[in-house]
């Protein structure tokens, strides 16, 4: 079973996506643990909870500081061994399936979620072993990325997905896009479905899933082939 360890300043912006859907079953059935940690009951100040302070330097923003961050890590640890200790950052390696696949495969996860101007850097120097972004653009916290990882890595874990092969087959999986996909009716306003699909043949099915999973790779992400 995979365990899921969130630090976050804002956990109740997580409590909603991760205990829906797909996510909220993977743990009912046992396949997961996810559990949110609230970085200020590891601050020292305790009148006010205080977990940032203004960078050296003079630069603007906030900054998170060393000590709250090593102390919920270090609870943590202390507690359990860890795989990895992600750091959800734009600076990070992209996330992509083929790491939501690595990460799925794992035991314990530790997901620290990036706030503010970021965090002290001697956290990433000397605790963090993995830092991931999803994608270009600044979010105002990492803990929407961490819900992004999260979802990602959950429905591949088997038995999350009822259909196994469906997660199998999902795009990126084989670094091409999925092909297009219909249901009923086969007309509907004269767009009809392809007759390749209504026809019963698997093996042509199956040439004609790949040509098109291929055109639209060529056509929307050359970069993947």
């Amino acid at each position: 079973m995979l365990r899921l360890d969130i630090i976050t300043v804002l956990p109740e912006m997580l409590e909603t996506p991760l205990n829906c859907s797909i996510l909220k079953r993977a743990q009912e059935k046992g396949l997961v643990q996810i559990h949110l940690h609230n970085l200020r009951d590891y601050s020292t100040d305790k009148r006010h909870r205080r977990v940032d302070d203004y960078p050296f330097g003079g630069q603007a923003g906030m900054v998170l500081q060393c000590e709250p961050v090593d102390r919920a890590i270090a609870s943590l640890k202390r507690q359990r061994a860890y795989d990895e200790v992600i750091y959800t950052s734009p600076d990070g390696e992209t996330f992509n399936q083929s790491v939501a696949n690595q990460l799925s495969m794992g035991e314990n996860l530790i997901i620290l979620c990036g706030r503010y101007k970021g965090v002290d850097y001697r956290i990433r120097e000397h605790l963090i072993t993995r830092e991931i972004s999803i994608g270009d653009y600044v979010l105002t916290g990492g803990e929407l990325a961490a819900a992004v990882i999260a979802d990602a890595i959950v429905r591949i874990i088997p038995g999350a997905v009822g259909d196994e092969q469906s997660a199998l087959s999902d795009s990126f999986q084989d670094r091409l896009l999925a092909p297009p996909v219909y249901t009923r009716p086969a007309d509907y306003k004269g767009w009809k479905v392809p007759d390749v699909l209504l026809s019963g043949h698997e093996a042509n099915i199956r040439e004609w899933e790949l040509r098109q999973a291929v055109e639209r790779t060529e056509r929307l992400r050359p970069d993947l082939l």
